[in-house]
């Protein structure tokens, strides 16, 4: 499956919407979102800045798509994510994050890029990978689209 430049846009626009009608009060939801070479953490912290117990976990591997690039607003950073049902099967969640600017969505952008390269790279090393393409085709498809 191959993902264009925009294809977030419209989850995007339904994430912020139910996000704007929903703020009740003033505080905004805060998380810390931790990029790792195998796996993503979000991190939802309390109204004092503390993290919580609740931690989302979504594995590299399994990041089909990033960007950092919104018309809704251009602090957000965006990820489709392959969701694996109990019957096996699948579907494609988009996620959100709203940073605090542009700047910081740009970041997470590149930071999930480099965790893709690195995730790729030991896959394949582990012999959990095999294409007939070569390497640098087939991590093009890991890259992000940030803008």
């Amino acid at each position: 499956m191959q993902f264009l430049s925009g294809c977030t846009e419209k989850p995007v626009i339904e994430l912020w919407k139910k996000h704007t009608l929903t703020r009740e009060d003033v505080y905004p939801a805060n998380a810390l979102l931790e990029i790792r070479p195998f796996q993503v953490w979000l991190h939802h912290l309390d109204l004092k800045g503390e993290a919580t117990v609740h931690m989302d976990t979504f594995q590299v591997a399994r990041i089909a798509y990033c960007t950092a690039d919104h018309n809704v607003s251009p602090n957000i950073f965006a990820w489709v994510y392959r969701e694996i049902n109990d019957d096996l099967s699948y579907q494609m969640d988009c996620h959100a994050v709203e940073c605090e600017s542009k700047l910081e969505a740009k970041k997470l952008a590149h930071a999930m890029m480099e965790a893709f390269k690195k995730t790729f790279h030991s896959m394949k090393s582990d012999g959990r990978i095999h294409r007939n393409s070569s390497s640098e085709e087939v991590s093009h498809e890991f890259e992000s689209d940030d803008g």
